[in-house]
């Protein structure tokens, strides 16, 4: 059974840094994407980050040049070091994995990050 595990969630002061880890146990097999999503109370999940099996990544506009998502195959784990934190950042962030074959997607339980001004 697949599960995605995040960490490193927190508090922190804007302009600050955090970097949040997902590692998957279980194997996942046809892996067609891996995101980072968030959600503030009362908003929509709103995608944040996206990198592909083959290396490319894309960024929602709000967080181009302050976060970077990155993997590790061999530890089965994914990444985003958000620096320049900004109270609009404030979420609670999920990790996503895209496969080609049912069920499609797998999903974390998520991480607070709650950044005060």
């Amino acid at each position: 059974q697949v599960q995605l595990v995040e960490s490193g969630g927190g508090t922190v002061q804007a302009g600050g840094s955090l970097r949040l880890s997902c590692v998957a146990s279980g194997n996942i097999f046809g892996i067609r994407s891996m995101a980072w999503y968030r959600q503030s109370p009362g908003e929509q999940r709103e995608l944040v980050a996206t990198i592909t099996t083959g290396g490319s990544t894309t960024y929602t506009d709000s967080v181009k040049g302050r976060f970077t998502i990155s993997t590790d195959n061999a530890k089965k784990a994914l990444y985003l070091q958000m620096t320049s934190l900004k109270s609009e950042d404030t979420a609670v962030y999920y990790c996503n994995v895209q496969i080609i074959l049912n069920p499609y997607n797998y999903w974390g339980r998520g991480t607070q990050v709650t950044v005060s001004s």
